[in-house]
């Protein structure tokens, strides 16, 4: 055949293929998200095989193991006590609380693994929203924005290095960057969850943390899974608004939302491998049906290849340890 363009003649080798490869993923583009509560001892969450609800000296170490393998952040995610859940959520900003314990001894043990911190309400709200809750059962916007200023001051105090406001509350990050500034917080960044989806793939997750609604559901605030343009003004909003960087969640059924945002904006892009995405390769790779290594490496790469900067994923360690 006389075939002068051959595509084949850079995949014929190994060390062809790797210089020619267009996408990199390494421990260094991985985030781990870790589950804390207050108890003494390591609970292994059933909803999410492999995943443990870490007391303090356990995430200690577990995260010492995550940034030993190259892993240079994590984001925490506190389980709160029944008792401490109220409808003022007031907990979220409790200085002597679980967050702040936990990133104060994080910060002590490990000066540069950087503390990522969420904020929203739901670990603490008595009603299991976002935000605060009004009689008649709406999500009330503006009064849940002057909690979590508090909330996100609260963490910055405690030694954050970034927090991540999850709730999908309208003007949050331009409050949260304002209370951040005038304390002299100006290093703190704001990890915004630009888009975020109203997903069905966020289950496990809601189990691992008993954050789940009391009533009704979240499609008031989180994005409608059928809107793409949405996500757009949503990221511009936020990047307006001062974040630093913007998240899109979930990851691999949003593909397209990542690589949108990544033609608009020139800010880095995170992407959350949540918890149902987690799971789904897990019972299959239990069942022996795919092969879980390469099946996760292919699915970091391809968000990778998508756009995100960075990728939040419970497969973290294991990959990192693969790469």
């Amino acid at each position: 055949m006389n075939l002068p363009i051959r595509p084949r003649r850079n995949r014929k080798s190994a060390a062809l293929r790797n210089l020619v490869r267009e996408t990199e993923l390494t421990a260094g583009h991985l985030i781990y998200p870790i589950f804390i509560h207050a108890g003494k001892d390591d609970q292994p969450i059933v909803s999410m095989p492999g995943c443990t609800r870490w007391s303090l000296d356990g995430l200690v170490k577990e995260a010492g193991e995550a940034h030993t393998l190259g892993i240079p952040a994590v984001v925490l995610f506190p389980a709160i006590a029944d008792q401490l859940k109220t409808c003022d959520c007031e907990e979220a900003w409790n200085p002597d609380g679980l967050v702040p314990s936990a990133i104060k001894a994080l910060k002590a043990a490990y000066p540069s693994l950087m503390v990522i911190t969420d904020i929203a309400l739901d670990p603490y709200n008595a009603d299991g929203h976002d935000g605060l809750v009004a009689d008649d059962g709406r999500i009330l916007n503006d009064e849940t924005v002057v909690a979590l200023r508090k909330q996100a001051l609260c963490h910055a105090k405690a030694g954050a290095d970034v927090v991540a406001p999850s709730d999908m509350m309208d003007g949050r990050i331009a409050a949260i960057r304002e209370s951040l500034d005038m304390e002299g917080f100006t290093e703190v960044s704001i990890l915004s969850y630009a888009a975020k989806y109203a997903s069905a793939y966020y289950g496990p997750f809601r189990g691992a943390l008993d954050s789940a609604p009391r009533s009704g559901d979240k499609k008031t605030y989180q994005m409608d899974p059928a809107n793409a343009r949405e996500a757009e003004r949503e990221a511009k909003l936020d990047e307006a608004e001062g974040a630093d960087i913007l998240m899109v969640k979930p990851a691999t059924p949003y593909l397209d939302i990542i690589h949108r945002l990544r033609q608009i904006t020139s800010l880095p892009i995170a992407a959350y491998h949540v918890s149902g995405e987690y799971l789904m390769i897990k019972s299959a790779a239990a069942s022996g049906w795919i092969d879980e290594r390469k099946i996760v490496l292919e699915t970091l790469t391809g968000i990778r290849r998508a756009g995100a900067d960075m990728i939040l994923t419970y497969y973290a360690n294991d990959a990192a340890g693969w790469l």
